[in-house]
């Protein structure tokens, strides 16, 4: 056999033990007549002695391996003299009496430690060598880990996995699709799904009542840290359910996850926030509560004294940053100068510093008098040592938003966004609609199969942008990490949600009408949910991006560099998918 053991198992109760292992040189040390070598799998690192008083043909074999060499080894288990507090396998070595080299290798591009010289193109482009690093195998393996507790839990929960197709038919509502032709059907195409949502709603009319799936999902967007063309959700669908069922059943889940894979036990019930409090309070559908910084409104307090800004904003609002009055001037240009910058958009920042005598010292006192400024500190709860931040725009959304990019800078400067420290949350009652300038119509906030609140159905036909939906996100210390909702069951109510959505009913029954048809035949109430899996495990991990915790990730480009995909098809292929290319000037 290869191997006996890995290079991760064995202890000093191990020691006397004739063991074969089989591994990369991690890397070669010479210290006299002795060479050590460490010696590592998927598992660990253990360490190799070659000495030349044993076998002087031997240890110059053991000289002459490179990093990454394949290698299987035979010898004796022994205490370690020096050992490594460091490694589980710290305590002991092998004495090595035979060595086999299974494989050679070339100086890899990049070293294969946790702490790495690669770049992240040179690692993506050997991502087989980046797998080899330890610091990335172990998110690959809480990932693993994290699929098994999620299909024991939902097991015992009663639900069937189920897989749904990956070639599909295109819904342009939303994200763009990924579009595949079909050779036996010239010039049509199917899509490869964004998520499995009309098919396990048909499963629910089917009388599966409980559905789950751990699925590839595919949308052609524009990249970001928590983005991936391809992406796996935990997808789910309950029958017979309100809100509060699935809630309470995926809460469930949740905590089920922190518990096993974190050793965290939340006991509380997860805090409920209406969207209208989430951007009135954050600026953001999905807040980070590790931190209060809650904004306050202050146009009663700072509008009407002469300072123009303000007399003429739309909307002015400070967040107050506990224990940040000894920034310096130089610190809060620095802070004025990200806020201006082009993705957010403000004109600047008026501070206002809580002095140790109580006084307020304002950058700009010249408009308003102290009695005013204290007014601006109680409105804002502010102490001796506090540092108060305004933003003012003539949009008051929009000025929430960069009111939230400053309070999340805030938040990191002042270390409040511990990753080891969780808060989350549900976001609830979401608007059904927005409206969308590029379309020129309200178009549907989640979907269009959302359920909007009982209470709330009378106003489809008199005010829709007022109604809200029977629709729930779960937020992680200000990561969406899933959402779902109520779905409707009644095609009538479907078709109304059409209607509103500028579909015709011919084109809603061109796109839809299966699921339109399916309702006629008794589907129940039913309502789901989709966990993002890169998500909940970049979470875990404590990363900041989702790409390392995928074994083969796209880059920022939405290519695979490794592979070199996307690439041009040749003609004969093109042929018989009875398609022709044409590229504009300006994409060449």
């Amino acid at each position: 056999m290869y191997r006996t053991n890995t290079c991760g198992e064995l202890r000093i109760g191990d020691a006397g033990r004739r063991v074969t292992l089989a591994g990369w040189v991690q890397r070669t040390r010479k210290m006299g007549g002795m060479t050590f070598v460490d010696l590592r799998d998927r598992y660990g690192l253990t360490q190799l002695v070659f000495n030349v008083e044993n076998d002087a043909a031997l240890t110059e074999q053991a000289n002459h391996l490179g990093r990454e060499y394949v290698v299987q080894v035979t010898g004796t288990v022994a205490e370690r003299t020096n050992k490594n507090a460091q490694l589980p396998t710290g305590d002991i070595e092998i004495i090595v009496d035979s060595l086999r080299v299974l494989n050679g290798s070339e100086v890899p591009p990049f070293t294969i430690e946790d702490e790495t010289d690669g770049g992240d193109d040179l690692r993506m482009r050997y991502r087989y060598l980046d797998l080899r690093r330890g610091c990335v195998r172990s998110n690959l393996e809480l990932r693993h880990r994290m699929t098994m507790e999620v299909r024991r839990y939902l097991d015992s929960k009663g639900f069937l996995e189920i897989e749904t197709p990956m070639l599909v038919g295109s819904t342009p509502e939303g994200a763009r699709d990924f579009v595949v032709p079909s050779r036996m059907n010239p010039g049509q195409f199917y899509a490869l799904p964004q998520s499995p949502q009309t098919l396990k709603q048909l499963l629910m009319v089917s009388g599966i009542d409980r559905y789950f799936q751990i699925v590839k999902c595919f949308r052609d967007e524009d990249l970001r840290a928590d983005r991936q063309p391809e992406f796996t959700q935990i997808d789910c669908e309950m029958s017979f359910v309100e809100q509060e069922d699935v809630i309470s059943t995926f809460e469930g889940m949740a905590k089920h996850l922190f518990k096993e894979l974190r050793g965290v036990e939340l006991t509380e019930p997860f805090v409920r926030m209406p969207w209208a409090d989430a951007m009135k309070y954050y600026g953001s559908d999905k807040p980070d509560l590790r931190f209060d910084m809650r904004f306050v409104e202050l146009m009663d307090v700072l509008k009407g004294c002469g300072f123009g800004v303000f007399d003429n904003a739309a909307y002015i609002g400070g967040i107050n940053a506990k224990g940040a009055g000894h920034y310096t001037r130089k610190q809060l240009d620095a802070l004025t100068d990200y806020v201006k910058r082009p993705q957010i958009g403000a004109k600047g920042i008026v501070y206002a510093r809580v002095e140790a005598d109580g006084t307020v010292k304002s950058s700009v006192d010249k408009f308003y008098t102290q009695e005013k400024l204290q007014e601006l500190r109680k409105a804002m709860s502010a102490e001796p040592g506090d540092l108060i931040l305004i933003l003012s725009g003539d949009d008051a959304m929009r000025t929430r938003k960069q009111l939230c990019e400053l309070r999340l800078e805030m938040g990191r400067q002042l270390g409040l966004r511990d990753k080891n420290k969780f808060a989350c949350l549900w976001v609830v009652d979401f608007p059904m609609f927005e409206w969308s300038e590029e379309e020129g119509r309200l178009m549907a906030m989640h979907h269009p199969f959302t359920h909007p609140k009982d209470e709330d159905i009378a106003l489809l036909d008199t005010d829709p942008a007022a109604v809200r939906a029977d629709a729930y996100d779960m937020v992680v210390n200000g990561v969406e990490v899933g959402g779902g909702s109520i779905r409707i069951h009644d095609s009538e109510l479907q078709a109304k949600m059409f209607e509103i959505l500028g579909f015709t009913p011919e084109r809603a029954q061109e796109q839809f009408g299966f699921l339109m048809n399916a309702f006629k035949y008794g589907a129940p109430p039913h309502g789901g949910l989709a966990y993002g899996l890169d998500r909940w495990v970049s979470l875990f991990a404590g990363l900041d991006s989702i790409r390392d915790c995928i074994a083969f990730p796209k880059n920022n480009s939405g290519r695979d560099v490794m592979l070199d995909a996307p690439a041009a098809i040749d003609d004969k292929q093109l042929d018989e998918l009875c398609l022709t290319v044409s590229i504009p000037e300006d994409k060449k």
